[in-house]
Order: structure tokens, then sequence, then C-alpha cells
């Protein structure tokens, strides 16, 4: 319990320098009004996802994995891209899911902002995005897709940090 509550509180550690970061940017690029609706655009020229564990993963079958990857991705702002750090991550879990085959499931999540039905389409298509690239690595295990959009938000706050930690793919 405490190794998952200091592996939480490294990964908003680490998503909050990564957010400080992002702050020099322009959001007028990224998105066309202040909520996480409208049409997306998953190739458009935005960043995407930033990967950042909160969590580690281990063969479920076969033994121990023997690396100890982040399994949480976060996304820009009505974003459903993958930015090379990433993808980088996502070839290393490829390459342990190669190694140590096992079912996966990939949860796709939206912020607040915007309708119910566009939320759950927007986690699913984060979703879908992880696993392709999974897909374009040789992972040829059983990958489940589910979106809960909105629905389960790791923080209920209603201001840009809490909504970031929302805009995620969770690996599990």
């Amino acid at each position: 319990m405490l190794s998952k509550t200091i592996k939480l509180g490294f990964s908003l550690f680490v998503a909050s320098v990564i957010l400080a970061g992002c702050a020099t940017t322009s959001d007028s690029a990224n998105n066309s009004g202040s909520t996480d609706n409208g049409s997306s655009t998953s190739g458009a020229t935005s960043s995407g996802a930033t990967g950042s564990g909160s969590t580690g993963t281990g063969s479920q079958s076969g033994g121990e994995s023997s690396v100890d990857l982040g399994t949480v991705f976060y996304f820009d702002f009505d974003q459903s891209t993958l930015t090379a750090a990433t993808r980088a991550l996502l070839t290393a879990h490829a390459a342990d899911l190669k190694t140590f085959p096992r079912n996966i499931r990939l949860e796709g999540h939206a912020d607040e902002r915007g309708t119910r039905e566009y939320n759950i389409a927007l986690g699913e298509r984060r979703a879908n995005a992880v696993r392709d690239y999974l897909r374009s690595e040789g992972v040829t295990t059983p990958i489940e897709v589910i979106s809960f959009g909105e629905e389960k938000p790791v923080n209920s706050g209603g201001f840009e940090a809490a909504w970031s930690l929302n805009r995620r793919v969770e690996l599990k």
C-alpha cells in the first residue's frame, strides 16, 4: 500500500513537472474553446499524450516482468495523439508484452468538460491510439479497450491541473 502511495505521489510530481513545461505553450493552438468537446483532431500538430507511470506492470502469467514501466498515459486537451516520449514508453511495454504475454485492458478517460457522449468517444479514441501503437510494435496478445469518459476522474477539481490528470489512458 505504501509503495502504491509513493508511486502515485511520484506520478503526480512528474505530471506537474510536465504540465509546468507545457504551460509556456499557447493553448489557442491546441483547442478551440473552453470545453473538452468538439471535433477531435487526432492528426493535429498538438503534442498529444505524455507518458508517466503511476503503477508498475508485471507479468500476470509465466513469471514476473523484468521492468517497472509507467501504466498511465496523459493526453492534451481534446487530443488522442501520442507524443514521442509516450511512444518510447509504449515500445518498452510492447517488448515486455512480447516477452511476458498476458491479456491487458486499456481504459480511456476524459476530463469533465464536454458532453458525456463526446467524452466516451474521446476516451475510446485515446485507448485505441495506445492499442494501435502496441499492435504496430508486434503485440499479439488480447487487448481489451474500454472508455469511461468523464465517469472515473482521479481528481474532481474544476481547474486545468485536475483536468489534465483526468485526460488519460490506463494500462491494466
